[in-house]
């Protein structure tokens, strides 16, 4: 039975996603019908505690309100989306909904924030499915949104008392005309978005919590290196072992591991994870965990197979530790979010230049305009923000991020790397298919940048350490 519900066994009722086959639906008998809604205990239904991010997600909501007067704000959490057949993917809330709401893994698919306007703001109720009572069909005839299926959802009541906001039946919501809906009106998707570029106490709390889990789930990773490399898809040991520390001391994995192994690390978005994990490579590991709050890290480290680097692996890790430091000493309080990348670039062009691999001096490859030679073995970006999305504030406006200014309680990426793919002929052969990658989670703060994941070794002689004492 699929965990998603067996769903073409039953009568189809309203909720239930259609389904093609029909010879496996079962009708129920008369004696199932007659006695399914008796002989149930009582089901105590407790107000629980308020969460402690609810005073947050309320201080968020006044924003909006104050952003939107006179306006229906409407703040969608979305639904389940199909994987196959009656299969669906695992509900996640949308991340606007789930910070202005406080409702995280827990949340509930189809529910709706609701920005009512009055005359001195708005009134704001949060509209889901009320769960169903015993007495009535749905709760086992129904394999999307059934109890018998799922298991219980929460009353109204018991949300409203949890997150500290009205609820409402979703039955009880009509969409109007003039609605703002986050998603699809450009202007309030950019507020919701722009609203976290400055994290709150409680996110940063929880940002900690996602890096300390995701430096146990590389610790993992290393101990385990000798079952990674005697496997033949030793990839996918390694994006297993992790997933299991992301789904027991958090939610999920924030994003698709990369476990990217010899040439397949030139590969920025490698998530095969097919591939042999072979002593004398490196393997670059890009892996984050979700907590339940929704919050995520994002953390690569690029390790030795073997335990040890070659002379031309070292070299090209040091160098881009090297554009990391530089970029972690350029970010401060008031500089520009896109003078850390220009300080890790610096580093990059000078050393693929020292190299040999650049038909221009540093200095020409770093020309605005005529340049950009380096690009070719690291096109990415240096930095984005992180938070409850892996790349948090996307829809914010340029001048607001790659222009904006960096300010105390900003958490961004530093990531730089050198990728150098193993058909480029324009390295030397002994360079062809190393990838390296040395990705960091950045506190801004007033008195300048805190290195949260710092306590996972990133020298080259802090790696080898670690795969000695971890995986002997």
């Amino acid at each position: 039975m699929s965990t998603s519900g067996d769903s073409d066994t039953i009568a189809q009722t309203d909720g239930e996603r259609p389904t093609t086959s029909t010879n496996r639906r079962q009708p129920y008998g008369q004696g199932f019908l007659d006695t399914i809604s008796t002989g149930w205990a009582e089901r105590p239904d407790s107000t629980p505690p308020q969460r402690a991010q609810a005073p947050y997600a309320a201080a968020r909501r006044d924003a909006v309100s104050a952003a939107f007067p006179g306006s229906r704000v409407v703040v969608p959490a979305g639904g389940l989306k199909q994987r196959s057949n009656d299969t669906d993917y695992p509900f996640r809330a949308h991340s606007a909904f789930a910070h202005l709401t406080g409702w995280a893994s827990d949340a509930e698919p189809d529910a709706a924030l609701v920005f009512e306007p009055r005359e001195d703001g708005h009134d704001v109720t949060l509209y889901f499915r009320e769960r169903a009572d015993r007495t009535t069909a749905e709760f086992y005839s129904n394999a999307a949104i059934g109890e018998f299926w799922i298991g219980p959802r929460p009353s109204l009541a018991a949300v409203a008392a949890d997150l500290g906001v009205a609820t409402a039946h979703i039955d009880d919501f009509a969409g109007g005309e003039d609605d703002r809906v986050v998603g699809e009106d450009a202007e309030v998707t950019r507020f919701v978005s722009e609203l976290r570029l400055v994290k709150d106490d409680y996110e940063i709390a929880q940002l900690r919590e996602a890096v300390a889990a995701t430096a146990a789930g590389f610790d993992d990773i290393v101990a385990d290196l000798p079952r990674v490399i005697a496997h033949p898809r030793g990839e996918r040991i390694v994006e297993g072992v992790f997933h299991l520390r992301a789904r027991s001391d958090g939610n999920a994995v924030g994003y698709d591991t990369i476990a990217a192994s010899g040439p397949h690390a030139c590969y920025l978005h490698w998530t095969r994870n097919d591939g042999a994990v072979v002593p004398g490579d490196l393997i670059l590991i890009d892996a984050g965990v979700e907590v339940d709050s929704l919050y995520t890290a994002d953390i690569t480290r690029t390790l030795p197979v073997s335990g040890r680097f070659t002379a031309v692996q070292r070299r090209v890790y040091e160098a881009v530790r090297e554009a990391a430091d530089a970029a972690f000493a350029a970010a401060r309080p008031g500089v520009r979010f896109r003078s850390v990348h220009d300080a890790a670039m610096e580093v990059i062009a000078a050393r693929v230049a020292e190299w040999g691999l650049l038909p221009v001096t540093a200095q020409e490859a770093l020309d605005a305009d005529a340049g950009g030679h380096h690009r070719r073995y690291m096109v990415h970006g240096t930095s984005h923000h992180l938070g409850i999305d892996v790349h948090d504030c996307a829809q914010a406006r340029r001048e607001m991020y790659y222009d904006g200014v960096l300010e105390a309680g900003m958490v961004f990426t530093i990531e730089p790397g050198l990728y150098f793919q193993i058909d480029d002929t324009t390295v030397p052969e002994e360079y062809r298919g190393i990838g390296v990658r040395i990705e960091d989670d950045i506190l801004m703060t007033a008195d300048g940048p805190v290195n949260l994941s710092a306590d996972i070794p990133r020298t080259a002689d802090e790696v080898e350490a670690w795969i000695a004492r971890l995986s002997s």
